[in-house]
């Protein structure tokens, strides 16, 4: 068994959710850096374990799949990587491992291989936690609620949302930019900022992160652009690139896309220190408001990895469909 951490990137969303209403919003820009625990397991692969009958993959053989979210073993709950270690060390040859596959619960029963030492072996990958920079997309100044980031956190490899169950935003002293090369997006570095805890990680969606700052900000509101009213032209993108500042950037809405009820754009870069800085768009920058004509519009997802000085965002409407269905769920 193997557990490892992820960083934040930025990655395409799809549009799922219908409804939502206008508001007056804090835009941000601020860049963050995220602490989450999964809900659970994420399973991201599988290994093979040696033994004298040759090589096996316990998790693999008893029907687990890359995507899965163990919740528990022989009935314990397994929410962490270390409470795995201690239920496998109080199991026997094999355990029912109930996992969750796109929302529907399945149980598998492992024979685990055991290693030299005895310790009962799975052969699986795990994810239990994710680390990372982003971007807070907009705040809401009476009850401190944000949305950032756009997209969701995914796996890697398996491209499975990952389940929050906590998380923490802090502050981010941004110190430069890893300039892309060889068809790799570049990325804003940086470390976590000694001090407060700026908000709390509630929800991970398809259309970004909720939670609430442990504070409103101070910032002036402005309007949100509706779905449809959103147009082609000129535009900003507010970030925090160099420096330690949020600031605006000068780029442009080249085409927009209203699919499958929401709305995502094309955007590029055209603001020389930006392109100077940092080559256009940027992992960390996703998340970071987009406006027009000082009214917000939406939020940076992801970069063309074949020209960073284009992107893609996604409307400001979907970013709050997502975060009122929330509301209404709780």
């Amino acid at each position: 068994m193997q557990r490892r951490r992820i960083l934040c990137i930025l990655a395409a969303s799809f549009c799922l959710i219908t409804s939502a209403s206008a508001a007056e919003l804090i835009p941000m820009g601020q860049a963050v850096g995220i602490e989450a625990e999964t809900d659970g397991l994420l399973v991201t692969g599988f290994t093979e374990v040696e033994t004298p009958e040759g090589s096996v993959s316990p998790a693999k053989d008893a029907g687990l799949q890359v995507g899965d979210v163990i919740r528990m073993l022989d009935g314990k709950e397994v929410g962490t990587a270390e409470e795995l270690r201690e239920a496998l060390s109080a199991a026997g040859e094999q355990a029912v491992v109930r996992v969750d596959r796109g929302g529907l619960e399945k149980r598998c029963t492992v024979h685990f291989a055991f290693s030299e030492d005895g310790a009962a072996q799975m052969g699986v990958l795990l994810r239990d936690g994710v680390t990372g920079i982003g971007t807070v997309t907009y705040c809401d100044p009476e009850t401190g609620a944000y949305g950032a980031l756009g997209h969701g956190i995914t796996d890697e490899e398996s491209g499975a949302l990952l389940p929050i169950r906590s998380g923490t935003l802090t502050l981010a002293d941004i110190s430069g930019v890893k300039s892309p090369a060889d068809g790799a997006a570049g990325s804003l570095l940086g470390a976590f900022a000694d001090g407060e805890i700026f908000g709390d990680v509630a929800e991970n969606t398809v259309f970004g992160i909720f939670g609430r700052l442990s504070a409103a900000p101070a910032g002036q509101t402005v309007e949100t652009v509706p779905d449809a009213e959103i147009q082609p032209g000129g535009a900003v993108i507010r970030s925090t690139v160099s420096g330690g500042q949020v600031r605006e950037y000068s780029a442009n809405i080249d085409r927009v896309y209203r699919e499958n009820g929401c709305t995502r754009f094309l955007l590029t870069v055209t603001d020389e220190d930006l392109l100077q800085t940092a080559g256009g768009i940027v992992q960390g920058m996703s998340g970071s408001p987009i406006l027009q004509d000082g009214k917000l519009v939406g939020a940076v997802t992801h970069v063309l990895l074949e020209d960073s000085t284009r992107g893609y965002g996604v409307s400001i409407d979907t970013m709050l469909k997502a975060a009122s269905a929330l509301d209404e769920a709780a």
